[in-house]
């Protein structure tokens, strides 16, 4: 009968994760047809012990649970499993393991036998089951594989909760639904078949609100802040494509959830808290916090039990076919990530179709079954994880505490907008293969920034203001989204040019080489054009050995794993910016600063305390040789492109007020001046422009164990040497400033040059673990060098002053009282040169060739440098409209001709390039009293003139 065949899968979910149920009473109601289970209780030390998580089950009920199974349909009608309120309550597992956790180990210890014994009742019905001849293994096999892939699951208010010190995480879903669907994505029942080897999959969530809020000492939440997250419906598309018709799981895994629209919100008492959460998926990724050994490592016999005799798991009643936990045995490490602990749901479908298969019917050898499982450990599938979002919002609330009308009644929080964040084409993807291959993608089309309403009783955006919308928008970048159409869902599942949804099999770059030439900067920002971010990481075999465990991995030396190339590579392009620093973006920005550091959490992961360098034997010819063959290094790579920030002058200043809570000091008890808001216009500033500015950073993966064994040698190489370092680069091409003004539309004007177009380049390294290398005194700690081709300022006296006045209307001292010193007559000073085009007395001074260099040892400081040459002069309007030039200081110079009259009228330029520099100089500084008599300090000055003087 199917009822043999079908009723112990479903069994096995209800018996393994609900408490106090009774099997037989649970089998005559699945027989039914219908089910209905009441206020059940999850077992939590199964589900801690399956998800192998740093968080641990406060508790977990369902408040009903139905099981509907059309036995008269069963080949065409869907299996329908309603969970009506289900909650969770979880926090982050302690280090040390207090008592009530101990007792939860032996219950779950208990709860182990019992789920090793319980399954091999619904193994003894299949065991018969194939000896009826109207039902051949050939059909019932079909037959579970067609149920199990269209079961549908509803789930009604599902609430899961977080917390961890006086965080409280909560997110509340009003309605799941997972069903399966067509190649047109519409609701169907369908099977896999030998023509299209493809399983789809929609997960509808409707009405999702997340909620995060404060509670006090005993556990309760006095004022419930607004949502973080309010109802908002997404929807998940699931595709699974397998080799074989006969294939025991996917290949292939796309997970691609769309939003339509996203709107976040944020309280200044949310953001430390959203802070931490953060933080907390950080530390976790790279492993800071986590399970220790004690609690990850089980039984040699009971991971044995989990993939035998367990017949289910949450996976299946998806209807996904997943790996099965023996495929990856020794996956001990919580860093594996979501894949990892998603993979032990394990389902037994796996085991019952071997059974089957099997000539002899049922096979009760333990040996068998394990080695059926073996025998599919072939590779690993190939898994993508997509996040669209067509426009997201994030809002920043100030909050404050408003009293009703009557005396007794409570206090109520309000929340009043302040700024706010909006997002065009958002696209986070994750491509993944096994341990060895992981590669993240994130990219926005065009993104925005606007101040709303006023800010510290300062009214700078209410209705009365009269400001045009264009003040309130401070930072664009990219391009809008109907501009750039949907390439944000290029090769997604909510694409319809993608291979999916045309019926063609994907194909994915799973190589470094071809991953670099095809998903460059370029092509980035081409797709997206406000930002594109790409992190890869590869592990590669060179020996043909089976991949290791991660955590093994990184416990051993890299010297002892020369065999493993890895890799880690993060790059990040941001297109054109265009960023105004006015008084209320400023504000509002150093008033969120201030609101995250108010806080008192401790950081995640044990502290770093003092390494004790121990004396160690010398590492082999072997690992040297290893260890100058290949060093894994991180490296991270960002680009600023078409960068233009203007700084205009204050229109109010609350800096007195932010600085100090942000530089750590309490709030002040003295009376705060009363700041109001003066608008300014037409209003002057800062204009800073660069066409390019990059940064490259590289570090050793492994720093511990490398510098261990490189400072161990007597005499290491440079290349050796090299990879012990964080090394930085700065380069930065076209930067550029000017003074410009915004007149009443909020139009900037094309900026007056105050400093003409110049590249510079900076480049520093830093020790890693210096404490290894105190015997070393020759070993440089850091080092930097800095190097200036060409600089020029140059300024009237009207620009000046007007440089002087809005630096000084952004100070913030006891007599800034606004801005002063700003007048009509000044500015049309200012930039009345550039609309008449008549030249003004201007002051320019230039420097060439500058290099810098610093370096420090565990002894010594040394500084040194070099300038090529030096020139300010006063430029003035002359006759027949040519420019005087009346040079003040200039060197290197031929100063031969300096009793003529014309030596003041001429233009004087170095000879030459390669000629001697004006000014060399070197000077060091000892670093302990005792090895003064060591250092040298000293000086050289070349061909200088005689108003000059340098040492």
């Amino acid at each position: 009968m199917l009822e043999s065949y079908v009723t112990p899968i479903l069994m096995s979910y209800v018996n393994r994760y609900i408490k106090n149920l009774k099997p037989s009473d649970l089998q005559l109601s699945l027989w039914g047809g219908d089910v209905v289970l009441s206020k059940l209780e999850l077992k939590l030390d199964v589900l801690e012990q399956e998800l192998k998580l740093p968080f641990t089950f406060l508790s977990g009920h369902i408040h009903e649970l139905r099981i509907h199974v059309p036995w008269t349909k069963l080949g065409s009608e869907s299996v329908v499993i309603t969970i009506n309120t289900m909650e969770c309550i979880l926090k982050l597992k302690d280090g040390v393991q207090d008592d009530h956790e101990s007792c939860g180990s032996s219950s779950t210890s208990r709860s182990n036998t019992e789920s090793a014994k319980s399954p091999i009742k619904p193994r003894k019905i299949q065991q018969a089951a194939p000896t009826d001849p109207d039902l051949p293994p050939g059909y019932v096999q079909s037959l579970i594989r067609r149920v199990v892939n269209n079961v549908n699951i509803v789930v009604n208010n599902l609430i899961l909760k977080y917390v961890e010190d006086d965080i409280v995480l909560s997110v509340n879903i009003t309605c799941a639904e997972c069903y399966t669907v067509d190649e047109f994505w519409d609701r169907a029942f369908m099977d896999i078949s030998a023509t299209e080897l493809v399983l789809r999959k929609v997960i509808h969530f409707s009405d999702c609100t997340v909620c995060l809020d404060k509670r006090n000492a005993s556990g309760k939440i006095e004022f419930y802040q607004d949502p973080l997250l309010y109802k908002c419906s997404f929807r998940t598309r699931l595709h699974f494509t397998y080799d074989s018709l006969n294939s025991k799981m996917p290949a292939v895994i796309k997970i691609h959830t769309m939003v339509d629209s996203l709107k976040l919100s944020l309280t200044d008492q949310q953001l430390p808290m959203f802070i931490r959460i953060l933080q907390l998926g950080i530390a976790l990724y790279y492993g800071e916090i986590g399970n220790s050994k004690e609690e990850i490592e089980d039984p040699p016999g009971h991971t044995k039990d989990t993939v035998i005799h367990m017949p289910g798991s949450e996976e299946e009643l998806t209807g996904v076919q997943y790996p099965t936990q023996e495929m990856y045995p020794m996956q001990d490490d919580d860093q594996q990530g979501w894949v990892s602990w998603a993979w032990s749901f394990v389902p037994a479908i796996v085991s019952y179709d071997n059974d089957i298969e099997g000539e002899d019917g049922y096979t009760g050898s333990e040996e068998g079954v394990t080695q059926g499982h073996q025998s599919q450990q072939s590779k690993d599938p190939i898994i993508s994880i997509g996040f669209y979002c067509t426009k997201a919002t994030v809002t920043f609330k100030l909050t404050e505490m408003q009293a009703e009308s009557s005396y007794y009644s409570p206090q109520k929080v309000k929340s009043r907008e302040v700024i706010r964040w909006e997002q065009e084409g958002t696209t986070i993807e994750v491509l993944m293969k096994g341990e060895p291959f992981f590669d993240c993608q994130v990219g926005f089309v065009g993104s925005q920034a606007m101040c709303l309403k006023g800010i510290m009783g300062i009214k700078d955006f209410e209705e009365n203001t009269n400001r045009a919308d264009s003040e309130a928008c401070f930072f664009t970048c990219g391009e809008s989204l109907s501009n750039k159409g949907n390439a944000y869902l290029t090769n997604s599942l909510f694409d319809y040019r993608s291979p999916e949804n045309n019926g063609i099999r994907a194909e994915f770059i799973l190589e470094t080489c071809s991953h670099k030439e095809t998903y460059t900067e370029i092509a980035g920002m081409q797709r997206f054009g406000a930002l594109y971010m790409d992190y890869l990481y590869t592990m590669e075999c060179t020996s043909g050995k089976v991949s290791v465990n991660q955590q093994d991995f990184q416990a051993t030396k890299p010297d002892e794993n020369g065999s493993f190339q890895e890799m880690s590579i993060k790059r990040l392009v941001v297109g054109p910016i265009d960023l105004r620093f006015d008084s209320s973006s400023v504000h509002r920005i150093m008033k969120m600063v201030a609101c995250s550091f108010d806080h008192e959490y401790e950081a995640y992961g044990s502290s770093s305390s003092v390494v004790q360098v121990e004396c160690k034997t010398l590492p082999t010819p072997e690992e040297v040789a290893s260890l100058e063959e290949y060093i894994p290094t991180r490296q991270t790579c960002v680009t600023l492109l078409k960068c233009t920030i203007t700084i205009t002058m204050a229109e109010f200043n609350l800096l007195g007020q932010l600085l100090p809570v942000i530089l750590g000091k309490k709030h002040s008890c003295i009376p705060l001046n009363t700041t109001s808001f003066q608008p300014i216009r037409p209003l002057p500033a800062i204009t800073i422009l660069a066409d390019k500015i990059n940064i490259e950073h590289s570090e050793p993966m492994y720093a511990e164990q490398l510098v261990q064994t490189v400072s161990s040698l007597i005499q290491p190489s440079d290349n050796l040497l090299h990879h012990c370092y964080a090394h930085c680069y700065l380069k930065v091409f076209g930067f550029q400033a000017g003074l410009t003004y915004l007149d009443n539309k909020g139009t900037c004007y094309p900026p007056v040059p105050v400093i003409p177009a110049f590249s510079t380049a900076l480049y520093g390294k830093l020790l890693r673990l210096p404490q290894y290398w105190t015997k070393r005194t020759h070993v440089p700690v850091d080092e930097y060098i800095f190097e200036l081709p060409n600089l020029t300022i140059q300024a009237t006296r009207a620009q000046t002053l007007l440089l002087q006045v809005i630096c000084q209307s952004w100070s913030f001292g006891k007599n800034s009282s606004g801005p002063t010193g700003l007048s009509e007559a000044l500015l049309t000073e200012v930039f009345s040169g550039v609309k008449s085009k008549n030249a003004l007395p201007t002051l320019e001074g230039s420097i060439q060739n500058v290099e810098l260099k610093f370096c420090s040892t565990s002894l010594v400081k040394c500084v040194s440098g070099t300038l090529g040459s030096i020139k300010i002069c006063a430029k003035a309007p002359g006759d027949n409209g040519k420019e005087k030039l009346i040079p003040l200081v200039q060197g290197p110079s031929d100063t031969k001709d300096l009793h003529r009259s014309k030596w003041l009228k001429e233009s004087r330029k170095p000879e030459s390039l390669l000629g001697p520099d004006l000014i060399a100089f070197t000077v060091q500084v000892p670093e302990q009293m005792d090895y003064c008599h060591s250092s040298v300090a000293g000086g050289s000055i070349r061909q200088l003139p005689k108003p000059l003087s340098g040492n």
